[in-house]
């Protein structure tokens, strides 16, 4: 069972900045791609960035391309999503996910369908 765990959420004024980290229970993160998606009220799910087991590739979604980074280090068995310029329409619940087709990859995607194993999610909230 990959089991993930997502922190680091919490109330932001815009224009701030908030860190969130996924970690893992019971497997080693770094041979996995992960993706972060989240999820508003009323909305569907939408993928946000995605990276490779390695890190050598990632992937954004327009919405958050130019003020959100990525990355990982798998010495603490961690991948990171740095959020700056958070604007009120970034208020969502977030989370992270891998699947075993993410074994050792060399991509990564934004499609939540592919992905089998989900965080229980950290929820991020603009307030001005």
């Amino acid at each position: 069972q990959l089991q993930l765990v997502e922190s680091g959420g919490g109330l932001v004024q815009p224009g701030g900045s908030l860190r969130l980290s996924c970690t893992t229970t019971g497997f080693t993160l770094d041979y996995y791609g992960i993706g972060w998606f989240r999820q508003a009220p009323g909305k569907e799910r939408e993928g946000v960035s995605c990276i490779s087991s390695s890190g050598g590739f990632t992937d954004y979604s327009d919405s958050v391309k130019g003020r959100f980074t990525i990355s990982r280090d798998n010495a603490k068995n961690t991948v990171y999503l740095q959020m700056n310029s958070l604007k009120p329409e970034d208020t969502a619940v977030y989370y992270c996910a891998t699947d075993r087709s993410y074994f050792r990859s060399r991509a990564c995607g934004l499609v939540s369908y592919e992905y089998n194993y989900w965080g229980q999610g950290t929820q991020v909230t603009g307030s001005s």
